[in-house]
């Protein structure tokens, strides 16, 4: 019995298949255009974006940077043990992984530090439950 495609021909099945020769001639690619540099748009009333004016508490910026950005946000500075964290982040360059993962672990603490302040008692019980629950039960009952 012969394959279906065993007469047709290579330009046949290239035509045919989606994707097929991604890796060829980058005139036939659709995404070229998006490779290309980018180049800057005409129109903007500014050379250098007006600065924003620098706050009284630290604002973390990645260490790659030696200013900071036109604009940055002023919200929820850094405190506790989780601007500790945030600041030692910072001080990771960010295509580590230890970078993210101390970000991800500052935002948990931000939750229990700001539960702690609203509700000290209910949190600080749910925080030892969690983590030292275990133990606890292990040793009334041993």
């Amino acid at each position: 019995m012969a394959e279906p495609h065993e007469n047709e021909t290579r330009e046949q099945r290239r035509r045919e298949i989606p994707g097929w020769g991604v890796d060829g001639d980058p005139s036939n690619r659709p995404g070229v255009p998006m490779l290309l540099k980018p180049e800057p748009r005409e129109g903007a009333h500014w050379e250098r974006p007006e600065r924003q004016p620098t706050p009284d508490f630290p604002v973390l910026k990645r260490m790659e940077l030696d200013e900071l950005t036109p604009a940055f946000g002023t919200a929820a500075p850094p405190r506790g043990v989780s601007g500790m964290l945030r600041r030692m982040a910072y001080g990771v360059p960010e295509h580590k992984v230890r970078h993210v993962a101390l970000l991800l672990l500052a935002d948990r603490v931000d939750v229990v530090e700001s539960r702690l302040r609203r509700q000290p008692l209910r949190t600080l019980g749910s925080v030892l439950s969690v983590v030292g629950g275990g133990w606890l039960v292990g040793r009334l009952r041993g």
